[in-house]
């Protein structure tokens, strides 16, 4: 089930990646056609950074959507990277979606929520590994699980004081 959610999510995300590009070309055109500014902003100042914007936006979206579309492809967990970025962009996508409310409307907050949902799926299916014939995990679970249930340290290892012999 974790390969689907992973080739979704990076579809969904290289699709955002498309729409942020032409929001940002939209905007940039508009405040360079109408000579626009703000506080006095140099108005080709204004179309050059929603430019930018919208570049390095439509960017990171890309990024975050190869990394999905690579653990969906290799089934395999992303890299301690790969992970900071999908969690950067889960983080980024749930403030955005609260802003969306009151901007946008209802429709574009259940937009965000689905990605951020996506996101968080994929992450939380890619998560440590237990594997479950010998009881021993990769570093992320309990002491108690890392420690063999017969060894005279079980019981301090789960918490529960020294053990008798």
């Amino acid at each position: 089930m974790r390969r689907p959610v992973a080739l979704v999510t990076a579809l969904v995300l290289f699709g955002e990646a498309v729409g942020i590009v032409l929001i940002n070309a939209v905007l940039a055109t508009v405040a360079e056609n109408q000579n626009m500014s703000l506080a006095g902003l140099d108005p080709d100042a204004m179309s050059t950074g929603t430019w930018v914007m919208g570049g390095v936006g439509g960017l990171l979206l890309v990024l975050c959507g190869l990394i999905a579309l690579l653990a969906g492809a290799r089934d395999r967990a992303p890299g301690r990277f790969g992970r900071l970025a999908l969690i950067g962009c889960a983080v980024a996508h749930g403030v955005l979606g609260a802003v969306t409310v009151g901007l946008v409307g209802w429709s574009a907050f259940a937009f965000m929520m689905l990605v951020l949902a996506l996101l968080v799926l994929t992450l939380l299916a890619y998560g440590p590994e237990t594997r479950a014939e010998d009881g021993v995990s990769d570093g992320a679970g309990p002491a108690a699980a890392r420690t063999p249930a017969g060894s005279p340290s079980a019981g301090a290892a789960a918490g529960l004081g020294p053990t008798a012999p």
